[in-house]
């Protein structure tokens, strides 16, 4: 009676075990996890195009993880060069097929804050691409922004 206890007992912890893994399994991966470098930024405004190279004087990450984001930029002359720069945000998001909307909550530029951006990305492989228009009521702000990532391997 003991072994027979002892094996359903065995029987039934597999199970479960197997049904966890089946169940993990099936749940879609968030493509947009884990900590993006922004390469290149694409500005229209006004008809005007202004494009930056995110390699070379400065830095800017975006960290994306199940339900907030956060991005960080600063100058790589660390405050000293005659540009320098630092800006953080950050806030919750959705993503749904292919539209990502970030509700920054927190901003160094405290007029960003409480806005929605709507963004349209694609990621193929380690690159990820976003693109939606940037309004902010009340401002001049109303552009169209490109970003190219990179994903930070670990």
């Amino acid at each position: 009676m003991k072994i027979i206890n002892i094996a359903l007992s065995v029987s039934l912890l597999m199970a479960s075990c197997n049904t966890q893994s089946i169940e993990n399994k099936s749940k879609s991966v968030n493509p947009l996890l884990g900590t993006w470098k922004l390469q290149t930024g694409v500005l229209i405004e006004k008809g005007d195009t202004t494009t930056t190279d995110y390699t070379k004087e400065v830095s800017f990450i975006k960290i994306i993880n199940d339900t907030h984001f956060a991005f960080i930029q600063h100058d790589l002359a660390k405050g000293k060069g005659a540009k320098p720069v630092f800006s953080a945000g950050g806030g919750s998001y959705t993503f749904s097929d292919s539209t990502y909307t970030e509700h920054l909550e927190y901003c160094n530029e405290r007029a960003w804050e409480d806005n929605k951006f709507s963004f349209t990305i694609t990621v193929r492989g380690d690159t990820l691409v976003q693109k939606g228009v940037e309004k902010i009521e009340g401002t001049d702000v109303n552009r169209l922004n490109i970003e190219t990532y990179v994903k930070v391997k670990k």
